[in-house]
């Protein structure tokens, strides 16, 4: 009995321990379907079948050039962080959207904080409570360590435009 109960433990600790890691991917227990959690990065998200949707949503975007000329002189000046679902039908398509504006901007996607969460919006070893999430994908941009604002769930124009008024 009590090897059992290590046993089981282990299983725990090693499964928790796995979920900290980059691209940490959990079982749906209602779905069946495998769900990417907590911190991840473009790599990951352009695996599995999360990739599929990012793929193809990222190749058909096409943002507006003129906006995307304004923010390439300024957006390297801000930290992002991205919270999504990648269960969540918004975020198949915002989420790979955000990364064409970005990319066609120059901003260093390797920069961008991805954090996964389940359908409560948690992250389970990322403690997430401070950021107030309510709807995903939310897209909070910071200056100086400051949120100077987000774009949550879909634009209200389009991506570029809601980032350069919140840049601007």
């Amino acid at each position: 009995m009590r090897a059992r109960l290590i046993i089981i433990s282990l299983v725990i600790l090693f499964g928790y321990q796995a979920i900290g890691q980059m691209n940490s991917s959990v079982l749906d227990p209602k779905t069946k379907t495998s769900m990417l959690m907590g911190y991840c990065d473009k790599e990951g998200l352009q695996k599995g079948e999360y990739g599929a949707y990012f793929d193809s949503q990222y190749d058909i975007y096409k943002p507006s050039q003129g906006i995307i000329s304004k923010l390439q002189n300024k957006l390297n000046d801000y930290e992002i962080t991205i919270v999504l679902g990648t269960w969540c039908i918004d975020s198949k398509r915002e989420v790979p959207h955000f990364y064409r504006v970005i990319n066609e901007a120059g901003y260093n996607d390797k920069r961008v904080k991805v954090i996964a969460v389940d359908k409560r919006k948690e992250a389970v070893l990322v403690d997430i409570s401070k950021m107030n999430i309510e709807k995903v994908p939310t897209f909070i941009i910071y200056k100086d360590d400051k949120e100077v604002g987000r774009i949550i769930e879909t634009p209200k124009k389009t991506l570029e435009h809601d980032l350069w008024k919140i840049i601007k």
